[in-house]
């Protein structure tokens, strides 16, 4: 764990220049002990007593398993999360809200994990949760689903978007009701918000897209997403909806046979050869189980299974960590570049600022292929006030949403408070410089269109006259940040594929009782942000325990 504290979106600097064991066993036995933490969510088998399923994480991925498959009465579930853990309706402030984002870097509820500097020559924040809910307590609660192109993409049997398309449906009670396309019967609430909802620089923006030839669309998750809207948001009243309320509702954590401890950081999985057995926390504390999951992110599970052995063999040896099985696990980091076009508004015009987020372009780069949309324009009121003269600013936010470029993610120590080696490695094909230049230039463009350039004072990045390729390309390198989606740490594949650390059913290759089920998995990163896809790969990974 490392807790340096840090910046988030809402107070990164954006000018340029500024960046600111045996296998299962009777379960059941001593599991009535009761555990009390903050939000008093359940009952904590002791040492030594197995469950039947113990999953690690309970964020986007984890919190749905814990629900989905403790609806078996007879099968023991435990949940770990690293974390804190509130009741559904007892979350502070600081994650309930949905205009803070990051949590304002509080590394009680952040890990505070820092990138590698690479072509981008600084590091980046990048913010992951660490409460019950996981990073879905934290992010812009944005919900649009995978394109039916990104599936298309991972080519996987069993994974395409009409495969997906009932676990999409079933999370949801979408705000216009049952259809075809949409549920309304889900734990998660997702409302689609229309002009009346977003602020006036939002709707300045839409307008302003509009003029440039971008279409209105009223759901992004329809056929046609190539244009401009208002987004769909998992918000209430204000109160971002994460998986811990959402999925881990009273009723949920009051069952008998799912108990949920927090505050509890795993440091591996136990093998008994081949066969995962339970896992050790931190402090040296053994648990038994049956089976074992994985969900606790791009970053957390690739450093349990690294430091379980379970890794590039090499690496692994370098460490002194025995070699359990030698996958790929950490070598095709995929994420979301997202670069700051940042305005200094006119106080007097700008007028209110809530929701944070509310409206996007979501469009294609000249480099696209047929179907994709790789260009992401988010209108957004997340920014440093300080930092402009005027007191008062908003944010185009570029991101490059189908980056060619791959990182990493490594060990530095196989100590489990030691924060992972990150490196997002943005920018290193040219194709995604290329790409990320065209979306800097059009969301430039927009800034300056009728009606929304009356709101502005002065453009503070990339800053007026900086039009060449080198000079936007020198303020990325300064002020670039992650859009938060990390994905393909421990990809799916099909048997044979190089790549591949799980099977189509998302089981660690070569290993028993030992899946991974997270954003990790993806064979690739969505062209959106991620948490509804992760929320609909738990959906349907949980049917196989039907």
């Amino acid at each position: 764990m490392n807790n340096n504290t840090l910046e988030s979106p809402a107070r990164r600097a954006v000018m340029a220049g500024t960046v600111v064991v045996a296998a299962t066993l009777a379960a059941g036995s001593g599991l009535a002990q009761a555990l009390e933490p903050s939000g008093k969510t359940g009952k904590n088998p002791g040492a030594g007593v197995a469950v039947d399923v113990l999953i690690v994480g309970g964020g986007s991925a984890g919190a749905v398993l814990a629900r989905r498959l403790s609806e078996n009465s007879k099968r023991q579930v435990l949940l770990l999360e690293a974390g804190h853990s509130y009741g559904p309706r007892q979350y502070p402030e600081i994650l309930a809200k949905s205009d803070i984002v990051g949590a304002n870097g509080n590394p009680e509820f952040e890990w505070g994990y820092k990138t590698q500097p690479g072509y981008i020559d600084h590091p980046i924040g990048a913010l992951r949760g660490k409460v019950l809910g996981g990073s879905s307590a934290i992010n812009g609660a944005v919900a649009i689903r995978a394109r039916p192109e990104d599936f298309k993409r991972w080519d996987l049997p069993g994974w395409s978007y009409e495969d997906m398309l009932p676990s999409f449906k079933k999370l949801e009670t979408h705000s216009g009701g049952a259809s075809a396309l949409h549920g309304h019967d889900g734990p998660l609430p997702v409302h689609q918000l229309d002009r009346a909802d977003v602020t006036p620089m939002q709707r300045a923006f839409i307008d302003a897209s509009v003029s440039n030839g971008f279409k209105v669309i009223g759901d992004f998750d329809g056929a046609d997403a190539n244009g401009v809207g208002p987004y769909p948001m998992n918000i209430v009243n204000g109160v971002r909806v994460n998986t811990g309320m959402a999925y881990l509702t009273d009723e949920v954590r009051a069952r008998n046979n799912l108990h949920i401890r927090p505050d509890s950081l795993v440091d591996k999985v136990l093998f008994d050869g081949k066969r995962a057995i339970g896992v050790q926390l931190a402090n040296g504390e053994k648990l038994l189980a049956g089976e074992v999951i994985l969900s606790a992110g791009s970053y957390g599970s690739a450093a349990i299974l690294l430091r379980s052995g379970v890794g590039p063999g090499d690496d692994l040896r370098a460490l002194e960590i025995p070699v359990v099985a030698d996958l790929p696990v950490g070598k095709h980091l995929v994420d979301h570049p997202f670069y700051y076009n940042a305005y200094a508004a006119k106080p007097e015009l700008i007028g209110g600022q809530s929701p944070a987020i509310g409206a996007k372009v979501w469009t294609h780069s000249s480099h696209a292929k047929t179907g994709e949309l790789d260009l992401h324009i988010t209108a957004t009121h997340l920014f440093p006030h300080d930092q402009s003269p005027t007191k008062v600013g908003f944010v185009l936010a570029v991101a490059l949403t189908r980056p060619l470029s791959r990182g990493t993610v490594s060990l530095a120590s196989r100590d489990p408070f030691v924060a992972p080696k990150i490196d997002l490695n943005f920018l290193a094909e040219a194709d995604d410089r290329q790409r990320l230049l065209e979306g800097i230039r059009m969301a430039r463009k927009i800034g300056a269109t009728a009606p929304l350039n009356s709101l502005i004072a002065s453009e503070l990045n990339p800053g007026q006259g900086n039009d060449s390729d080198e000079a936007l390309l020198a303020s990325a390198r300064a002020s670039l940040d992650t859009y938060h989606h990390p994905t393909s740490t421990a990809p799916m594949g099909r048997p044979g594929d190089s790549h591949a650390v799980v099977d189509l059913e998302a089981k660690v290759l070569g290993l028993q009782g030992l899946r991974v089920v997270d954003a990790s998995i993806f064979p690739d990163v969505p062209s959106v942000a991620t948490n509804l896809t992760v929320i609909a790969t738990a959906e349907k990974i949980a049917r196989y325990y039907a």
